[in-house]
């Protein structure tokens, strides 16, 4: 199981400051030789602050309105599981900001979520860049609480997720996660492959 130390930082982190870590565990394909993808988290007494970055010449950015299949798309995802229960939230994002949001402890129980104001409690800012793009959004523990009343951030604390990178209709799909999945066939909702996101200093 892999793990990543969150740096604590304020609202507007500088990201030149942040550790990445690798989304390369390549599976279920053959390897797509030019698409590659890093995630960077920090984290302060508000929320969790995301930043994720994809290397693809070749971007599908169809889906527009929320709760959308966005993973046919270039997607980049963020599952994150707060506690020791093994329910998750699934952030996926495609370059237009379209967000498909979920919850649950697997994907024949998730339920998707609409957001009320979920432009302004996510903030998500997407930019296409010469090689790629990237998504920057914040998790705020206000909403965490909403589904685990009493969830404490406090340094030290170790959460539970998974970052991915995928496109199932983009011109050669693919499927790339930080933490490996046990699985014959592509399936990322599974929290008993998530890696450990602490929380640091």
């Amino acid at each position: 199981m892999r793990s990543y130390v969150l740096k604590k930082t304020g609202e507007n982190p500088d990201w030149r400051t942040i550790d990445a870590l690798r989304i390369d565990n390549l599976q279920w394909t053959e390897p797509p030789l030019d698409i590659r993808a890093q995630a960077q988290l920090c984290w302060d007494e508000d929320g969790i602050y995301v930043r994720l970055r994809a290397w693809e010449t070749e971007i599908r950015a169809q889906h527009r309105g929320p709760m959308q299949s966005v993973c046919e798309d270039s997607c980049l995802e963020f599952f994150l599981r707060p506690t020791e229960d093994l329910r998750y939230f699934n952030f996926e994002f495609n370059p237009n900001c379209a967000l498909y949001l979920g919850f649950g402890e697997n994907m024949p129980a998730l339920t998707r979520l609409a957001v009320q104001d979920e432009a302004e409690i996510f903030r998500p800012l997407a930019e296409y860049l010469p090689d790629g793009w990237q998504i920057v959004y914040r998790v705020p523990f206000f909403f965490i609480r909403r589904f685990f009343p009493d969830f404490t951030p406090q340094i030290g604390l170790a959460m539970y997720g998974n970052f991915y990178k995928c496109g199932d209709l983009t011109k050669k799909a693919h499927y790339l996660s930080w933490n490996p999945m046990r699985c014959e066939t592509p399936q990322f909702h599974r929290p008993q492959d998530f890696g450990r996101l602490i929380l640091g200093d």
